[in-house]
């Protein structure tokens, strides 16, 4: 009996001395966002592994890499997928590290769409100007035409009056 009570003992003390899961999923976040691509790899594959045993933590450390890894193996909507069963703002650790991160990739999609849509619009301006800008060089060439013309219009008539002066005279 006291073995035991010893051993159930030694184990509380274990899980107390163990550090917060949040912390070392925000850890590895970091040594895989500086490690370089294959390990970065293999990180985002272990992390996938462990996400069948189901915990909650191991869907936050599937989530933070999939948010914290550069392209091409960063992945907001999936781990937006993964982080909303477990976001919780009231809740500790897990829960309230799941939601800030959650709600920093929504920001990081709205963001995104709203840079795709300035682009969008940008370019659409752009092939408007240019449009306006053909249509005005069309005029003024229209106009430089119809100035050669008058131009030519006026030569002749000098021209002309310039004859009947010499007949006359």
């Amino acid at each position: 009996m006291k073995r035991s009570v010893l051993l159930v003992l030694a184990l509380a003390g274990c899980a107390a001395l163990e550090p917060n899961p949040v912390d070392r999923i925000i850890a590895e976040a970091v040594v895989a966002s500086r490690a370089p691509f294959a390990e970065q790899q293999a990180s985002l594959g272990r992390a996938q592994q462990a996400l069948a045993g189901g915990a909650a933590a191991d869907r936050l450390r599937l989530a933070t890499l999939l948010a914290t890894l550069p392209a091409p193996l960063r992945d907001d909507a999936r781990a937006i997928e993964l982080l909303e069963p477990i976001a919780d703002a009231g809740a500790q650790g897990v829960g309230r590290f799941a939601a800030l991160l959650s709600s920093q990739l929504m920001e990081r999609r709205r963001i995104a769409h709203e840079i795709e849509r300035l682009r969008a619009e940008a370019e659409r301006v752009g092939r408007e100007r240019a449009v306006a800008e053909k249509e005005r060089d069309k005029r003024e060439d229209a106009m430089k035409q119809q100035l050669e013309a008058l131009r030519a219009i006026e030569r002749g008539i000098l021209e002309r009056e310039e004859k009947l002066r010499r007949r006359t005279r």
